[in-house]
């Protein structure tokens, strides 16, 4: 047998044993279909969208991003036939259940941008959500930029 077989074995049998544990805590929730709305030159401030799957119960508590000076959770709601958008403390994403982030509803909001958002860029997001037993878990993600009206690139 190969020596170099060997070690190649072993090094997967510890890499398999070390990223196991940490990818079953990292499950609890499951993003679908994220992006971020592009934008135009020196616009300051966008949105991303997502679905968020529930394995267990748990609350997205905030969304950090480089690409802004402040990341916020939002939500839109109609009141006397006017739009209002408004920040909220967190999402509660119930067990077996998904939560649409979506135009015209709860969103991510990015404010202060420091770089226009460009069809087919990628943008950083770590989102940090409480689980029932109050411990927190944080997820980050590498989220495709969409043109302004939230299409996917055909570059892409």
């Amino acid at each position: 047998m190969n020596p170099l077989f060997g070690f190649v074995r072993f090094a997967h049998v510890v890499c398999v044993a070390l990223c196991v544990p940490f990818a079953a805590s990292a499950q609890t929730v499951e993003v679908k279909d994220a992006w971020v709305r592009g934008t135009v030159p020196a616009q300051k401030a966008t949105g991303a969208f997502m679905e968020i799957t529930g394995k267990s119960a748990a609350r997205l508590l905030s969304v950090d991003s480089p690409v802004a000076a402040s990341v916020e959770i939002h939500n839109m709601t109609m009141q006397n036939g006017v739009m209002k958008m408004f920040q909220v403390d967190g999402i509660d994403v119930p067990a077996g259940k998904t939560v649409k982030l979506a135009p015209g509803g709860y969103h991510v909001m990015f404010m202060g941008l420091k770089q226009q958002m460009k069809a087919g860029d990628r943008v950083p997001l770590k989102l940090t959500f409480e689980l029932a037993d109050k411990k927190r878990e944080s997820l980050e993600l590498s989220v495709e930029v969409r043109d302004i009206a939230g299409s996917h690139t055909s570059a892409h």
